[in-house]
């Protein structure tokens, strides 16, 4: 009967992982609204100068990099989204909806602790891959062996990026 009553109490304590899907979802929430917020800076900077006729000195690559660090709050906040539905489902129990949708993406559908992890782990290489080319917008190369070493970098984030897509594919 104790065996019985604590593992009852044990199985419940499952339902402490809701804080961190709430917290999860409210993150994701606040990302992508700071995110659109971002864009709309950006559009409004952009507008501002077409209209006044200014031309700053770094203006592509301000705008360009104001776009790309919008797009990697994105995919942060989809990696919260994709945490949430994934913890979700792995503790409490599959979200009814994506049973019905047999013919949606099943992207948010997550079965196994692994299938989580190689979900996050791709979207966060994804976050590291714009957040690289986000920082090269803004590098100054002094000769060719700084040149060099960025297309070293380009080469090996290709690589990366071939592989991981082969991850879990037959």
């Amino acid at each position: 009967m104790i065996e019985r009553l604590f593992e009852a109490a044990m199985w419940k304590t499952r339902f402490l992982v809701l804080s961190a899907v709430i917290f999860g979802l409210i993150g994701a929430f606040v990302l992508f609204v700071v995110a659109s917020m971002d864009i709309y800076g950006v559009a409004a900077y952009a507008f501002d100068t077409i209209v006044t006729n200014a031309h700053p000195e770094h203006f592509h690559e301000d705008i360009v990099s104001g776009i790309i660090g919008a797009v990697d709050l994105y995919l942060i906040a989809v990696v919260m989204l994709i945490f949430s539905f994934g913890v979700y489902e792995l503790f409490i129990s599959p979200i009814d909806h994506s049973q019905v949708a047999k013919d949606d993406s099943k992207i948010l559908s997550i079965t196994t602790l692994d299938q989580l992890k190689d979900k996050i782990a791709k979207v966060i290489v994804m976050v590291l891959v714009v957040n690289f080319f986000q920082r090269v917008l803004h590098t100054k190369y002094d000769g060719a062996l700084e040149m060099l070493y960025f297309a070293l970098a380009v080469t090996a984030l290709s690589v990366g990026l071939f592989f991981l897509g082969k991850v879990g594919k037959k």
